[in-house]
């Protein structure tokens, strides 16, 4: 009988303690901020370029545009295309799939000089149509009112508003004040120069090529 009574007790504390483990145990209601479990896992480490090794810049370096966006911007802020684009489209970085499968977007001195030479056409050519259209139909400097072609007579705030119009024109950005002043200044001398030679295209041509060789043009 104590052998059956022990037997007894010791099955019911087995059939307890089972039934208790086959219980769904819920899980407390966590509240606060859940902390970040830190697995050992982490992405390398990439550090922002040196500014002074970056042409002051913080962060990747300046991407230059594709040889096509170039041509395609070229002819939007100017009207007319570069003649030489097409022959040195591959000299620019334009990828020719034979020897070469991927465009080069590299800011280099060959790009530079080679945009300063379409830049002198295309911005000389330019400012002297603009001598013979009137004021609304003129690329450079739409809404001067200058007639006799002396631009040393414009105003300052003549001067400023084209450049600024300019400015948004060729990079799709304003200028700061301090910016627009010491551009103003530099036309001044372009355009007294041009008056002095007799070849006032060059005031405002000459301002063209600095708007399409300053770096905003062709890198973003």
């Amino acid at each position: 009988m104590k052998t059956t009574t022990t037997t007894l007790v010791l099955f019911t504390a087995v059939f307890a303690l089972v039934s208790c483990s086959s219980k769904t145990v819920e899980k407390p209601v966590m509240e606060g901020t859940l902390e970040t479990v830190d697995m050992g896992h982490h992405p390398p480490t990439v550090k922002l370029a040196d500014p002074e090794q970056n042409a002051g810049h913080i962060g990747r370096k300046p991407r230059r545009i594709s040889v096509a966006q170039l041509r395609e911007s070229i002819l939007t802020t100017t009207g007319r295309q570069w003649s030489q684009i097409n022959n040195l489209a591959a000299t620019l970085g334009q990828a020719d799939y034979a020897l070469t499968v991927s465009e080069s977007t590299e800011v280099n001195l060959v790009f530079a000089k080679f945009l300063e030479d379409g830049a002198r056409e295309v911005c000389l050519a330019t400012a002297t149509a603009d001598l013979n259209k009137a004021a609304p139909d003129r690329v450079l400097y739409p809404d001067v009112t200058v007639t006799n072609r002396d631009f040393t007579m414009m105003s300052d705030d003549a001067i400023k508003a084209n450049l600024a119009y300019l400015a948004i024109r060729f990079w799709g950005q304003p200028f700061s004040d301090a910016e627009r002043d010491s551009w103003a200044s530099t036309f001044k001398t372009v355009a007294a120069r041009a008056k002095t030679i007799n070849k006032p295209e060059q005031a405002w041509g000459a301002m063209c090529i600095a708007f399409m060789t300053d770096p905003r043009f062709a890198t973003y």
